[in-house]
């Protein structure tokens, strides 16, 4: 058990607010975290990739993806690494072998929405990835090399 150091009311506290998901369309988002994680079958991963939008609207939202790096299923794992090949090239990588090169990178993601089923909520998956339009690709600090080393 652990103490608060203080007593919260129901009655000081805001309300909570619903993560009803955001509309189906393309957005600019920043990638604010990316992890290896185990799927549930053993033998297979993926990254985990949290993005946090920028715009056009919605700023501040965060969306969450998951990009198959291994799995037992050849299909699967083709469609994941495609996937990975897509993000990558969106934030201006040619190549990964870090998720922290992934961290800090700009792209737009293509956003739509699940349906709720199962007893789950409807929710926002990644279908896609582009670089900003433009060209302004922000390439994640990981992979720059300071001045001295140039």
């Amino acid at each position: 058990m652990a103490n608060l150091g203080q007593s919260y009311s129901k009655e000081n506290l805001p309300e909570p607010t619903g993560f009803d998901p955001i509309p189906a369309g393309w957005y600019d988002a920043t990638i604010t975290g990316a992890e290896v994680k185990d799927t549930k079958t053993s033998g297979g991963q993926y990254i985990a990739v949290k993005y946090t939008v920028v715009g056009p609207t919605h700023q501040g939202r965060v969306i969450f993806s998951n990009v198959n790096i291994r799995n037992q299923n050849p299909k699967a794992q083709e469609i994941g690494l495609a996937n990975l090949n897509a993000l990558i090239t969106s934030i201006g990588l040619d190549t990964v072998s870090d998720t922290d090169q992934l961290i800090g990178g700009d792209c737009q993601i293509k956003v739509k929405i699940r349906e709720a089923k199962d007893g789950y909520d409807a929710q926002n998956e990644v279908s896609g990835w582009k670089a900003l339009e433009g060209g302004a690709i922000k390439k994640p600090a990981e992979t720059s090399k300071p001045a001295w080393m140039k």
